[in-house]
């Protein structure tokens, strides 16, 4: 939001919320502490029936957030827990979401991708946890490329967050290979005279 110029939250938050007033939105708590996380959360849910209050799995100390989301949930707070990468933190939040208003559990596969780690088993097994859990939803969080969309519809994952850039991607869906080979033969010619590099060939070795 700063890269983007947002320098008031709440108004910023207020008019997304004008332009969609009928899908889930998510919006992020700032504090640190439990107490002001709570505080912060049951204002934000007084924005929009479609707000989800987003809640990290943990405060910056590691400190675990399941009796803030236990708590949360239990008022009707709607919550999207956030910034999850175990199946151990997964089934936490299952139990602390049961029988609670619509929830989300958001799982950073993309994360767990870069540390070399395949994220398609856990997707898989967080869906397999969730199934106790019918009002919690499964975020596939921070996508890499245009695959894990495909990737996460297969699997069954309710939602995947997506990016711009992934998305312009999504033109290249299905586009002839050789067609696609000739382009990026083209690109790299392009590049080329761009950048005035040349090549004497007629210098002596």
């Amino acid at each position: 939001m700063r890269k983007a110029g947002i320098s008031e939250f709440e108004a910023f938050a207020r008019d997304i919320l004008s332009a969609i007033p009928d899908r889930p939105i998510s919006f992020e708590v700032f504090a640190d502490e439990f107490d002001e996380m709570e505080r912060q959360a049951r204002f934000i849910a007084t924005w929009g029936e479609n707000v989800y209050v987003k809640i990290p799995i943990t405060n910056t100390r590691g400190e675990s957030s399941i009796p803030l989301v236990r708590r949360l949930a239990g008022a009707g707070v709607k919550l999207n827990v956030t910034a999850m990468m175990t199946l151990d933190q997964m089934r936490d939040v299952s139990g602390a979401l049961a029988g609670g208003p619509p929830a989300c559990a958001s799982l950073f596969a993309g994360r767990i991708a870069d540390t070399g780690r395949d994220p398609l088993p856990m997707i898989a097994e967080s869906l397999a946890v969730l199934r106790a859990t019918p009002n919690v939803e499964l975020i596939w969080a921070s996508p890499r490329e245009l695959l894990n969309i495909f990737q996460a519809n297969e699997l069954g994952c309710h939602i995947i967050t997506v990016t711009n850039d992934i998305l312009a991607k999504l033109a290249l869906v299905g586009k002839n290979l050789d067609d696609y080979s000739l382009d990026t033969v083209k690109m790299f010619y392009r590049d080329a005279q761009a950048a005035g590099f040349s090549i004497r060939t007629d210098a002596t070795v």
